[in-house]
């Protein structure tokens, strides 16, 4: 699937019913979702897809990892789908979510933010959050420009939460204490219906969950109106 520059982006479509929309973290890439999308696809229609620079999608040259170009990427995978479609999304994938729920409100049904983060307001804590990223990049094998995609350049997520209308369901590891305080901020500034707290779980809870996570995503869109 062509991105929105031309950019071949890797996607896995199984199911039929409800439409939803699956991106995953930083560093990992569609498979983490497959135990989620292979039990929610016996009824609804489920999208999977790599970030640029991740799993099977095309890995351009540094500068291009910015958030509009994965947004434009999102934008091209919800071509193939019906919209609206429900967002679902892991940590960067959740953040990526919300921006896209603020640039396309009218394609997105539900959001569901699993173990994720609006960024920051302040400088101090972006500049803290980049450096741990560049930090984690000497020690993965990612491709060079890759970490563009989860660095903070600006607020504007944060800043715009209370515009996003869609009702929300927000997923999130006991241990997971780094994203519990932006839970805080979501249940403050959106509509979320639900909270479900997995026990003895950290940030990949989707992964070490998938089945507590797979049924607390088929009651928040059976529910929706």
């Amino acid at each position: 699937m062509g991105g929105h520059d031309e950019i071949q982006i890797a996607t896995t479509c199984r199911g039929s019913g409800p439409s939803l929309v699956f991106t995953h973290g930083w560093a990992n890439d569609r498979s983490v979702w497959n135990p989620i999308a292979d039990s929610l696809a016996d009824d609804h229609a489920v999208t999977t897809w790599d970030l640029r620079g991740h799993g099977e999608s095309d890995t351009p040259p540094p500068g291009n990892y910015s958030r509009q170009h994965a947004l434009g990427d999102l934008a091209t995978v919800l071509d193939d789908t019906e919209r609206p479609t429900v967002l679902v999304g892991h940590s960067l994938g959740g953040y990526l979510s919300l921006a896209y729920a603020l640039e396309h409100p009218d394609d997105v049904s539900g959001l569901v933010l699993v173990a994720s983060g609006p960024g920051f307001r302040k400088i101090e804590a972006r500049n803290e959050w980049n450096e741990a990223v560049l930090a984690s990049m000497k020690k993965l094998d990612l491709p060079p420009g890759v970490e563009e995609l989860s660095m903070h350049v600006d607020s504007m997520v944060i800043d715009r939460l209370t515009e996003i209308k869609a009702p929300v369901l927000i997923v999130l590891g006991e241990r997971d204490k780094r994203f519990a305080a932006a839970a805080g901020l979501f249940q403050r500034d959106l509509d979320v219906r639900d909270t479900v707290m997995i026990p003895e779980q950290g940030h990949m809870v989707h992964v070490k969950a998938a089945h507590a996570c797979a049924g607390a995503i088929r009651s928040f869109v059976a529910n929706l109106e």
